[in-house]
């Protein structure tokens, strides 16, 4: 039987695809539908579900369902939404500032600090200010390293020297001085109200301070931090989720390089 509700048909689907009007792809292409979690501090119930929705249309999504909800507590309810949304973007005009260096593996960043600066390089890392996550800092500088990339520690060329977290700029300046560090790497995971824009600002501003800042390449790291914050921020480069200590490693010799740090 063909047509109504009993069509065996297959369904007309968008299937193009203009990167001048991109927009999320849930079920088929073009369908621009979208999930997006969030809590609210009220507790679980109907009235919680409503103003869920509620919410994610002022958001500008259409026909939104609430797939999950769970309380939190008694006063506070997680919410997990599904709808559609009408945006788009032009992909083909988006430029984003990036670091420009091919990622070179261990023995490739060895071999170039020997042919190219021919020292050791003398690399110190610390989680600064108040955060006392070491998750991040580790994963870059712990011999061991993260995801099968070898932490700097294990690099024959570079002296790694891990501070630990909960480090004050001050100190982190202090220990930079002692060891005649090349490169200063900063990582921040705690993000609430930006302190960790805060804290990094304060570091640049106080080794500047000191006359320190064109001697060295100052990096910073976090889940929250892109190349182009940094770059504002007046760092070197910054290094977001998905980089590793090979990616850091290419860049800082390179850069020191570059700007005859040698």
């Amino acid at each position: 039987m063909s047509g109504g509700l009993y069509s065996t048909e297959a369904k007309d689907y968008d299937k193009t695809l203009d990167l001048t009007k991109i927009k999320p792809y849930g079920d088929t292409m073009n369908d621009g539908k979208v999930q997006l979690s969030f809590t609210l501090p009220v507790e679980d119930g109907e009235r919680a579900v409503e103003a869920a929705k509620q919410i994610a249309k002022a958001m500008g999504i259409s026909d939104p369902s609430v797939a999950h909800h769970e309380a939190l507590d008694k006063q506070f309810t997680f919410f997990v939404v599904y709808g559609g949304i009408s945006h788009t973007v032009n992909y083909e005009e988006i430029e984003v500032q990036t670091v420009a260096v091919d990622t070179m593996s261990m023995e490739e960043v060895d071999q170039y600090i020997k042919d190219n600066i021919k020292r050791k390089v003398v690399m110190i890392g610390a989680s600064t200010g108040t955060d006392a996550h070491t998750v991040g800092i580790d994963a870059i500088m712990n011999m061991k390293g993260f995801a099968g990339h070898y932490g700097l520690e294990r690099y024959e060329m570079i002296e790694a020297y891990n501070l630990g977290s909960q480090v004050t700029n001050e100190e982190f300046i202090q220990k930079a001085i002692e060891l005649e560090a090349d490169v200063l790497l900063v990582s921040q995971t705690v993000t609430q109200k930006d302190v960790h824009i805060q804290n990094l600002t304060e570091l640049v501003e106080l080794m500047e301070a000191e006359g320190l800042r064109d001697k060295v390449v100052l990096l910073c790291g976090g889940p929250r931090i892109s190349y182009e914050l940094a770059k504002e921020l007046g760092y070197d480069a910054g290094f977001g989720p998905g980089k590793y200590a090979d990616d850091v490693a290419t860049f800082a010799v390179t850069e020191m390089v570059e700007r005859n740090l040698i």
